[in-house]
């Protein structure tokens, strides 16, 4: 029977916890445990829930209240922790004690063919007149892997090089479709492999969603798990549909062997991870090609995106008599279907201006779906499409969508009125400002020369100057960065930094509350590392490595301004192209204004101290670089620091840091949950620091006292 609320009102759980002693409460958390787990299986997976929405609010708010008052006693797999705990500092590495091999892949019915007749020329006389292959679904996601100790999940990395991927445990707990503990009797230790996605329906959902809230809609399902499933605030993840398909065995320890690879799936599924229902045990490579047209056919019908199909030998005796090449299995192949394409009407060519006012034509179709999801736009690159496509308004057009980030535009589908439709015009001034456009001398691009006040390049510009990389001013996000360029409250990015309170509480969906959070953001940002604010200036071709790499090396702002060719040429990183686009942004007076007004704002351009290159001694550079020579890792969460600020702190003190500890680490930054290099750092016995003693290395030493005057 189930258990039942402690209380049928929200306001009294809270009292009626506090009134129960230790021991019965200790018991009443277990158990809420166990029968949430219960019910979140029965209805996500066997669509026979047992109570309605409301009882189980009450149960989840109940666990939740018992969890706060017993902390040490919570489960490593009850169900508070799919909703994500705190964010980690970063993703730790993760090592495969098995290799996650990558895959042959094939493209043709000959190619499977010949696939099959070298397994059995491999076997020799061992080999089966007619080999058993299970065929999967090939899905378009992330590859990981989830290990379980005794039944509880303990472990998720993603399959990275195939040995050390990236540890992903604090998003893989708030999936809801993988158990945080296995049904039934578990392996003492299994891990095991599959796919990390998105729902197409799902996520078009979270899409729609985004847009409404004011965000920019993710591009692709595939990339939107990638990036989802290494955010370092697993709430992130948690507020996302993911979903997982498990596929096979990394290892298994405690558990009957089985002999085949889908009796390894049915067992999976046994424990409760989710399996695809569309694995079919083929009998001999015919029909494998069968089953795969038939994949092929129902592939726009599916939930999910697939990119093609995964055909494996099923018997695991042979699987292990074939074994692997260096980094593929000989008893497994991918078969990849061809890109593919729809015919829809192109109902208009519309231009938008980029942040370095590259225009960028695009088409606008009347929806159709393409890959699983609905498209209604298709890039044309540029101006030179236009006219080789011959691409006319009201022509019927193929497109194609092969996991390119937006669709494109394949070709014309002849008919006789296309001759009689107008030729598309790419456009002669900026479609925001109306400036003359101008063709790049050296690339097939068309520009908007007008970056100070042409809108789209001035919103633009001071989404990146204020993104996180960048000078990290939060609040600043799309929605409001739109009213403030169009009420014209700013002009140009370093106007930011006079905007008053009344200015921004006056604004839609800005309060006192927020507008006073914004002014804060503002006035931190003023002292933003060097390489941080040359990332936010936004000079062409010059991206966060390379703003770091300038800042390293020239050391402050007037030296880089100063330099010339062959200097720019002798920073690592920098070569002709990136060389000729900082001379060309700091030789605009436009440029020079900008970064004067933002000096005058406040904003600090700080010289690093010491000097790259000892014949030069760059402007401001005036203090000893004292950490020379000292190598330094940063690992867990600084009670007071960012990360990216403690490491310019320590690179402004002459100090290099890196991501991983060994035996020329000079000095670890531990936090809070430091993990795997703090053990590391440890064992190699490297000087272990917190914070504190970090902040006070960073002082640097006193000068040496003068001489003692004469006594007299």
């Amino acid at each position: 029977m189930s258990l039942r609320p402690l209380e049928s009102d929200p306001a009294t759980l809270q009292q009626a916890i506090s009134e129960l002693d230790d021991a019965t409460g200790r018991s009443r958390l277990s158990a809420l445990a166990s029968e949430l787990i219960r019910h979140n299986r029965l209805y996500h997976e066997l669509d026979a829930a047992e109570i309605d929405d409301r009882t189980y609010d009450l149960l989840y708010r109940e666990l939740e209240l018992l969890e706060a008052r017993f902390p040490d006693a919570v489960p490593p797999d009850s169900p508070t922790r799919r909703v994500g705990g705190a964010p980690v500092s970063e993703l730790e590495p993760f090592e495969h004690r098995v290799p996650m091999l990558s895959l042959a892949n094939a493209f043709s019915a000959e190619e499977l063919q010949e696939f099959d007749a070298r397994i059995k020329r491999f076997l020799g006389d061992d080999a089966p007149e007619v080999i058993d292959y299970l065929l999967e679904p090939k899905l378009d996601g992330l590859a990981a892997e989830l290990i379980y100790e005794d039944g509880v999940l303990v472990g998720a990395g993603t399959r990275g090089d195939g040995l050390v991927g990236e540890d992903i445990l604090h998003n893989a707990l708030t999936i809801r479709d993988v158990p945080l503990r296995l049904e039934g009797p578990p392996p003492t230790r299994l891990s095991v492999r599959g796919e990390i996605f998105f729902g197409l329906a799902e996520f078009e959902q979270m899409n729609e969603a985004r847009v409404a809230g004011g965000e920019k809609a993710f591009e692709n399902p595939r990339n939107a798990a990638a990036g989802t499933i290494r955010q370092l605030d697993p709430r992130i993840a948690a507020a996302r549909p993911l979903t997982f398909f498990a596929h096979s065995f990394g290892e298994v320890e405690g558990a009957e062997a089985m002999q085949s690879q889908h009796a390894q799936l049915e067992r999976i599924g046994a424990w409760g991870l989710p399996v695809n229902p569309l694995n079919r045990v083929c009998s001999g490579i015919e029909e494998v090609i069968e089953g795969i047209e038939a994949l092929g056919a129902q592939r726009n019908d599916l939930t999910y995106e697939i990119d093609g199909a995964v055909v494996k030998v099923d018997a695991i005796a042979l699987q292990e008599q074939l074994g692997a090449l260096t980094r593929t299995p000989r008893w497994a192949i991918a078969f990849k279907y061809p890109p593919e394409q729809v015919t829809t009407v192109l109902e208009d060519i519309g231009f938008q201006v980029g942040r370095t006012g590259a225009i960028t034509p695009v088409a606008h179709l009347a929806p159709v779906r393409v890959g699983g999801v609905t498209v209604s736009r298709a890039t044309l690159h540029n101006a030179d499409q236009i006219v080789v496509l011959d691409l006319r308004i009201g022509d019927t057009v193929v497109i194609q969508r092969a996991g390119d980030v937006i669709p494109k535009v394949v070709r014309v589908v002849a008919d006789e009125g296309h001759d009689e439709r107008p030729v598309s015009v790419f456009p002669t001034h900026c479609p925001e400002c109306s400036a003359s456009l101008v063709r790049d001398p050296d690339k097939a691009v068309i520009r908007c020369p007008n970056p100070i006040s042409c809108p789209a390049q001035l919103t633009a510009a001071v989404l990146h100057f204020a993104s996180r990389r960048a000078m990290d001013i939060d609040g600043l996000g799309s929605k409001l960065v739109d009213q403030l360029v169009g009420r014209k409250l700013v002009t140009r990015v370093s106007d930011l930094y006079q905007l008053t309170h009344a200015q921004l509480s006056g604004l839609d969906r800005m309060g006192s509350r927020s507008a006073d959070n914004l002014i804060a953001a503002l006035e931190s940002s003023r002292g933003r590392p060097l390489e941080r604010c040359l990332t936010a200036l936004g000079i062409p071709e010059v991206g966060e490595a390379t703003a770091r790499d300038l800042a390293n090396h020239f050391r402050s702002l007037d030296a880089l301004i100063e330099a010339d060719r062959a200097q720019l040429l002798e920073v690592h990183g920098v070569g002709a192209v990136v060389a000729e686009r900082v001379i060309a942004f700091f030789g605009d007076p436009r440029s020079r204004e900008e970064i004067e007004r933002l000096r005058r704002a406040g904003v600090c351009f700080p010289d690093l101290p010491g000097v790259a290159d000892p014949g030069a001694q760059p402007a401001g550079a005036t203090e000893a670089a004292h950490l020379t020579g000292k190598t330094f890792v940063i690992t867990g969460t600084l009670p007071t620091l960012q990360r990216d600020d403690a490491r310019a702190r320590i690179v402004a003190a002459g100090g290099k840091v890196t991501g991983s500890v060994s035996s020329k680490t000079s000095f670890l930054i531990a936090g809070e949950k430091a993990g795997s290099k703090l053990t590391k750092a440890r064992q190699l016995g490297v000087a272990i620091l917190d914070e504190a003693q970090l902040l006070q290395l960073l002082q640097p030493p006193a000068p040496a006292p003068g001489p003692s005057p004469p006594k007299t």
